[in-house]
């Protein structure tokens, strides 16, 4: 059952957050239990300090012990400094009030424990026939050392699972690379386009299978966040809980426009800081750009591709589903998650295995601190920054020109007929 309320022409305040989450963690009755609370990293906007202020204050001193591990999937580890900015709270050693913070890392070995495998017939069945083979599914090891584990982060439309949110704090936030990389590649089969915003998706029901085999209870709290204010805040069951999230969520952070723009300027915010993260500029904005046209990624903070992962984009570069499905005894062997991440950024597309062309539906464009040589190695165009001003292109929407300020949230697509 799911409790939780959310609004489309209003937000909730402080203290009615504050007594909904106070009943639901009282409905759990976690006194004297270990509880683990999976949160995002500094990529997410969401009201983190309050949220982070009422556990402490309704578990603080009954569970016994309340700690958090940040969902970070592949991304980067956050310093103390940067989960101090996250929680509201100073973090120390990793450590706030009587808190610890971990952080999830991804890249070493011996923090998993696997949970269970996904059959290879269910992989064809959950792929409609595209892949086989059975998948492990290995996870943080940590969360066995707690009683009870909760969930907390926003829901937006997203590139890969329709939705974000409830278990994808799970898969991919603590997960091992074989399920990462099996539902990232699943998801770029499918294509952004398709998936994105999309409701309950293939990706999605990968993900609740997964989180069956996880033996602890699991609890969720799912919130719509706007740039105003937070619009819907929902509590139960993982799936129940994102669910519920996810219809307000299509509702708030959808915006419908009347035809496509040839020119679309996306003004990251400071929270994407490389490309791996600020692709969301493109990927929430394709579904409205004309075929021919141009998505142009404008942030001048972001002097690096991918943190964990540039390295492999500097060897694929950025290209089409098509272009490595076509050549895929040449791709196989990297990781899929990131041929998938390649696909995502570059959209649409086709590939002739006879004339080796790949031929684009849009033109990607960096006016980012990346260097013009590697922007052209990747496969995308590039802007000087320094020479580049968004605020000259506003107001020109009549031109087929559309200029998104603080872009990578909200899903942009055409009106239906």
């Amino acid at each position: 059952m799911v409790s939780g309320t959310g609004y489309l022409d209003q937000f909730l305040s402080e203290e009615a957050a504050g007594s909904l989450v106070q009943e639901s963690l009282n409905s759990l009755m976690l006194d004297g239990r270990k509880v683990l609370v999976l949160i995002p990293d500094g990529t997410r906007s969401m009201p983190m300090p309050m949220m982070f202020t009422l556990f402490e204050k309704y578990l603080a001193g009954k569970a016994a012990a309340l700690d958090y591990l940040v969902a970070l999937g592949t991304h980067q580890p956050m310093t103390d400094a940067q989960l101090s900015q996250l929680v509201g709270r100073k973090v120390t050693n990793a450590t706030a009030g009587s808190s610890k913070i971990f952080n999830h890392l991804w890249n070493d070995p011996e923090t998993f424990t696997q949970i269970g495998v996904i059959r290879s017939e269910d992989i064809t069945r959950f792929s409609n026939g595209q892949l086989h083979g059975d998948v492990p599914v290995r996870l943080n090891k940590l969360i066995m050392d707690y009683d009870h584990l909760l969930i907390c982060g926003p829901v937006f439309p997203h590139e890969v699972v329709g939705f974000s949110g409830g278990n994808k704090y799970f898969f991919p936030g603590i997960a091992g690379a074989e399920i990462i990389n099996f539902t990232h590649w699943l998801g770029a089969l499918l294509t952004s386009s398709q998936i994105i915003g999309s409701g309950y998706t293939p990706v999605r029901a990968v993900i609740d299978r997964a989180a069956g085999f996880i033996e602890k209870p699991v609890h969720c709290f799912c919130l719509v966040v706007t740039h105003e204010g937070l619009s819907g805040l929902y509590f139960g069951k993982a799936h129940e809980a994102w669910e519920a999230a996810a219809a307000l969520s299509a509702q708030k952070h959808i915006v419908y426009v009347e035809k496509p723009y040839k020119k679309v300027i996306s003004v990251m915010p400071s929270l994407y800081d490389d490309i791996w993260t600020g692709a969301k500029g493109m990927y929430k904005m394709e579904p409205v750009v004309e075929d021919g046209g141009e998505v142009i990624i404008y942030a001048p903070q972001i002097s690096e591709v991918s943190y964990t992962h540039g390295n492999i984009l500097d060897e694929i570069g950025y290209h089409c589903r098509d272009f490595f499905v076509k050549q895929w005894e040449q791709y196989k062997h990297y990781p899929h998650g990131v041929l998938a991440h390649s696909t995502h950024l570059r959209g649409l597309g086709t590939y002739d295995e006879a004339t080796g062309k790949e031929t684009l539906r849009i033109k990607v464009t960096l006016a980012t601190g990346i260097p013009e040589e590697r922007c052209r190695k990747i496969g995308l165009g590039y802007l000087d920054p320094a020479a580049f001003t968004p605020e000259d292109w506003m107001g020109k929407e009549d031109e087929g020109v559309l200029v998104v300020p603080r872009a990578g949230e909200m899903l942009y697509r055409i009106k239906p007929q």
